[in-house]
């Protein structure tokens, strides 16, 4: 396994890592700013970070190729899918509930792969995801309640995170990591704006009154420049080194550490089953890494 590799891994874990660890600083921040106006100022600060950083890289000269325009704004529409149907769900069925199903996109990844880029599954991954769905199930200590409206919305949430993957793998290859994030970004920004317009109380939500709270402020900040510019630009970037199938298996890692904060910030109870659950996870993940542990080894002791 080349060092190329390893770096994309080690970077998709790190993404996990800040998404997991945010997600309670979004939680408490969303009971005060509705969901769509709160992404709508996260994705539009994340994209004007990037749009800065952008300027600065080219001297002064902001422009695109075409090989990030059509590309960005496709990605964008499937992160934004998998937002919005989420927040949707979550009406209707239970976080526990809603974080299983999201987590689906893991077996979803491969098998979509496959489909719409010939890409074939190895055993390994598949193995590791098998692992994954299990441990998402346990640490959302499974349910036993019927299938709701609010399931199947999450359900097509997690068909754009898959999505969303899968053609960033495609894509990432031939744009610049950089300009295709921004397009991306300020796609999630626009889709979500509209959103807020339709079905929240947007004017209520920007007043200067709700942004300057403290608790939301500090989670826009963090959110808009670490859990989406930064994040999404380092996936963009691994993603041109590593398989749609291995970064579905990395990225469940992501409730494990949201598991593993809520009970050290908010001691929110892991129980015995969840820890299993967290564990099944971290193997999964291994088991995608073993295959290319294993010809490391051998390649060094040849």
């Amino acid at each position: 396994m080349n060092k190329k590799k390893w770096a994309a891994d080690f970077s998709l874990l790190s993404v996990a890592f800040i998404w997991g660890t945010t997600f309670v600083i979004i939680q408490n921040a969303i009971s005060t700013l509705p969901p769509f106006a709160f992404n709508t100022v996260r994705f539009t600060l994340g994209g004007l970070s990037l749009l800065l950083l952008l300027l600065i890289k080219s001297k002064g000269r902001i422009s695109f190729q075409r090989s990030s325009l059509l590309p960005g704004v496709i990605l964008g529409c499937f992160l934004y899918a998998g937002y919005a149907f989420q927040t949707f769900g979550l009406l209707y069925t239970t976080p526990a509930k809603a974080g299983f199903i999201t987590g689906l996109s893991v077996v979803l990844v491969p098998l979509l792969s496959f489909a719409i880029l010939r890409h074939k599954p190895r055993t390994a991954a598949a193995a590791g995801a098998l692992s994954a769905v299990l441990g998402l199930y346990l640490l959302a200590a499974g349910h036993a309640q019927s299938l709701n409206l609010g399931d199947l919305l999450v359900m097509i949430c997690a068909f754009g995170f898959a999505l969303h993957i899968i053609f960033t793998d495609k894509y990432s290859k031939a744009a610049s990591a950089l300009q295709l994030t921004i397009i991306q970004i300020l796609t999630v920004a626009g889709l979500s704006s509209i959103s807020m317009l339709l079905y929240e109380d947007w004017q209520g939500a920007l007043a200067i009154s709700t942004l300057l709270n403290p608790e939301v402020l500090s989670a826009l900040l963090i959110t808009a420049l670490l859990a989406t510019s930064a994040a999404y630009l380092i996936q963009t970037a691994a993603q041109r080194h590593t398989t749609p199938a291995r970064v579905a298996v990395i990225l469940t890692m992501e409730p494990v550490f949201a598991a593993i904060f809520s009970y050290i910030w908010i001691g929110e109870e892991l129980t015995p089953i969840a820890a299993t659950g967290c564990l099944l996870i971290f193997l999964g993940m291994l088991m995608a890494e073993l295959p290319q542990l294993f010809r490391m080894l051998v390649n060094k002791n040849t």
